[in-house]
């Protein structure tokens, strides 16, 4: 199945200048960057929804790639996939610990409006076809082509 590709602008923000780049994003994840852009939320954790929308579905990256990525820390992205209302549609399940644990920053408190329960993260990631060991460690090779 080919996949269309669309366009989206990055600024990143210097002491004394700004750059831009583009990035390459599904042409199915569009009407999540325009809800993401419109919202109300900080520009930190506007950085970190987009950068979620490259994540190929079936695939998984970590905390730590995506920190490296957005030049923060795996904590800092870890609080900002936690409120991330637009989930599951903008992917933060897509984000696992170094060494494929799924992560502990909603674990399995209950559902309070945002995040994601671990339950809920197991299920949208082998709804995607991504494999789990029986300690539910993610299987395979992690995705790492952030722009």
């Amino acid at each position: 199945m080919k996949s269309s590709i669309s366009k989206v602008r990055k600024t990143t923000k210097q002491p004394q200048k700004s750059t831009s780049t583009t990035i390459h994003v599904p042409a199915e994840m569009q009407p999540q960057l325009l809800r993401i852009a419109q919202s109300q939320r900080t520009p930190f954790e506007k950085r970190v929804w987009t950068a979620l929308c490259q994540i190929p579905r079936g695939r998984v990256t970590t905390y730590g790639l995506l920190s490296a990525h957005l030049g923060t820390s795996p904590r800092a992205v870890g609080n900002a996939l936690r409120r991330n209302p637009f989930a599951p549609e903008v992917p933060c399940h897509r984000v696992v610990a170094t060494g494929g644990t799924l992560g502990g920053f909603k674990g399995s408190w209950p559902k309070d409006g945002e995040g994601i329960t671990i339950t809920e993260k197991k299920s949208l990631l082998r709804g995607e076809g991504v494999r789990l060991d029986d300690k539910g460690r993610v299987l395979g090779t992690v995705w790492s082509g952030f722009e």
